[in-house]
This record gives C-alpha cells, structure tokens and sequence, in this order.
C-alpha cells in the first residue's frame, strides 16, 4: 500500500503544478454550465404519465379512452392506471412517473350538470421540456372534450388544473448535473487517462519496472489518484455550480453527504473506465484523437443537456448503456428534487456495476512490461 501511496503523492503533485490541467478540469464545465442555457430540440415523446380515476362514469372513460389515443398516435405520454392516488404522487416523486392525471370524483355527473369539473395534471416539473409537452397535449386533449358535434347553448365545459411539484426549475440548474458529470470526465480523460500515456511515452513507466513495485499496487495507486483528482473536481464545480445556479438549501449536511457518494461512485467508474481504455494503448495520439468523441458518445446521450424522452429509440437504447447516464440522473434527483438516496439506488448499483466491469477488465489487460 506504501508503494501505491508514492504513485499517489507523485500524481498529484503533477496534477497540482499543472495549471492548464486545473483549468480544464475545474473552469470549463463551470464555463459551459453559464454560457449553455438553451434547450436542444426535439419532440417529447413516450412520457410515464399515471392516470387516477376517481369517477369511474361514462365521462370518465371518455376521458382515458382519449388519453390512450394519444399514448397509441401522438405517443407524447404512456398512460398507466393506479387506483391509489398516493401510490401514483409517490412514482412520481421517485421519478417513475413524469406526470399524474386525476379524474376527480363526480366528474361525470358534473359535467353532464353543467357544473364545470375540473382535471388534475400533476408534473414533476424539475424537466420542464417534458412537463410542458405534457401540459400541452393534456390542454389540447380538455379542448377535444369541450368541443362537442352539436354545440349546445350553453355548452358543458371541462377544465385542466395544472399542478407542479417543484419550485421552478431554470436550465442552469438542469444543465448543473451534467456538468458535475463532465467535470469528473475530463478530469478521468486528462488527468488520469493521458498522464497515464504521456508517462509511457516519455519512459517514465520503464522506472516502474527496476522497483518492487507490483502489478496490483501499479494499477490501485494509477486508479487512487485518478479519483481523487476527479472528486476533487466534481465537489468543486458541484458546490461552485449549485452557488451559481441558486440550488435551495443545497448545504444541508445529509444531502451534501448523499452528492458526494454521488461524486466518488462517478469518480471510480470513469476513471476505471478510462484506464480500462488506456491498458493497452502506447500511442499518446491516439487518446487525444478520441477525446471529442468520447465526449460526444457518452456525455450528450445521458440527457444532460436535453431529456431522453426526445431521443429516437437506438440513442435510447445506447443511453442506457451509458455510464453518464446514471450519474446525470442521480445527480438531478439529489440536486433538484431532494427526496434521498433511495430514488437513487439504481443509479448507485449501475455506477458500482460499471466500476467492478471497467475495473476488472483494466487488471486483466494491464501488463507490468515495457
């Protein structure tokens, strides 16, 4: 451990007298989290939305069999039934549902009374891309119900009360995630995958091979390292960037606790997924050939700066493979709806998934020769 604790220290010396390397690491995703402020676009499209009914009356059908039309054509939303309405706000809050529609009780008889019933749409609104698009369709879908064949005199009307979970939420703080995420990646990409070439290919790495040291401490002392610079990074543009975005109550101490396993399981799984990529690499070209396209790869695909529901189904498909999308989402969740850990244990289990694999392959291909 002594052996693996020398690579550490020289590591971060050179991390520490690099500024161009703090730079990249530290104030562009801090840059790009001010200047980028536009949404990308792109329809929505096959959004969980939980319908609740409460009514069970003729009117109440027409209802759903209007809203299955749309999940059928449109595809704007998916509808699921729940027959609990706090079943159905509880998926909501842990992100299983991006919206909740209620038909309340007596709608039937109160529209055929003429007394003017009213729907609930219930948005998480920390994506508001998605929640407008459902909030859209839904008014566009109260409309068709309000336009009868016949106009009567004084026609029956329906209205839709939308209601949001969450304080407003600006795209600085939507894009905050991502660039937590991205912060930990460059530092991944520059400051453990590169020095680890560079070190090759200025023969750096042949004074590894006159010492004791083993194949096993080469690789936890190249890895520790590496994550410490990343975490370092993602704590700084994480409290940097909620400062900057105006994150509510964001120095709570168990949600700060929360974020930072965030940032050290994103840590481990990208630095180990670098190094994973450099085990057999010599060439120092060819890290820096790759670089912008891993970037476009893996950090667009996670939904960081547009949500996934606007994908084409093979960008979902490879988003799901992506590491950066279970960091993006946990971070969003911790950061934007402060409910937990557990809304975000699939996200843990992933990111531990992705270290024990990338890890594991990374011992296999390392080779302790020149």
């Amino acid at each position: 451990m002594r052996r693996a604790l020398a690579l550490v220290e020289r590591d971060m010396r050179k991390f520490r007298r690099s500024p161009a390397l703090l730079f990249a690491s530290l104030v562009l995703p801090l840059v790009q989290l001010i200047i980028l402020g536009n949404a990308f676009g792109g329809n929505i499209k096959n959004v969980a939305l939980g319908v609740v009914n409460l009514d069970h009356g003729p009117e109440s059908v027409d209802v759903l069999e209007r809203v299955r039309a749309v999940g059928a054509n449109a595809r704007t939303f998916i509808p699921a039934d729940y027959n609990d309405e706090g079943v159905a706000l509880n998926d909501l809050r842990k992100g299983v549902l991006s919206a909740v529609l209620i038909i309340p009780q007596h709608y039937s008889r109160d529209l055929l009374e003429q007394h003017q019933p009213r729907l609930a749409l219930i948005t998480d609104n920390t994506d508001r891309s998605v929640a407008g698009a459902v909030g859209d369709q839904m008014s566009l879908l109260v409309n068709s119900i309000n336009a009868p064949q016949v106009a009567p005199r004084e026609p029956a009307q329906a209205a839709l009360d939308v209601v949001e979970v969450y304080p407003y939420v600006d795209y600085i703080k939507y894009l905050l995630p991502g660039s937590v995420a991205l912060a930990i990646f460059v530092t991944s990409m520059i400051g453990g995958g590169l020095l680890f070439i560079d070190d090759k290919s200025r023969g750096l790495h042949e004074g590894y091979m006159v010492t004791p040291i083993t194949k096993w401490e080469l690789i936890l002392g190249f890895n520790l390292s590496g994550v410490i610079k990343a975490v370092l990074a993602g704590e700084t543009v994480l409290v940097l960037g909620a400062m900057v975005a105006g994150v509510p109550d964001f120095f709570e101490p168990m949600r700060l606790v929360e974020l930072t396993l965030m940032v050290i399981l994103t840590s481990i799984a990208l630095i180990g997924m670098m190094f994973f990529m450099m085990a057999r690499i010599n060439d120092p070209l060819v890290p820096r050939a790759i670089f912008g396209v891993l970037n476009t790869l893996l950090f667009f695909p996670s939904g960081a700066v547009y949500p996934i529901a606007g994908f084409p189904h093979w960008l979902r498909w490879m988003s799901e493979g992506d590491p950066f999308t279970y960091a993006v989402h946990g971070f969003r969740t911790l950061l934007l709806k402060n409910i937990g850990i557990s809304a975000v244990t699939t996200d843990l289990f992933a990111l531990v998934l992705t270290s024990i694999v990338v890890l594991g392959g990374a011992t296999l291909l390392f080779r302790r020769t020149l």
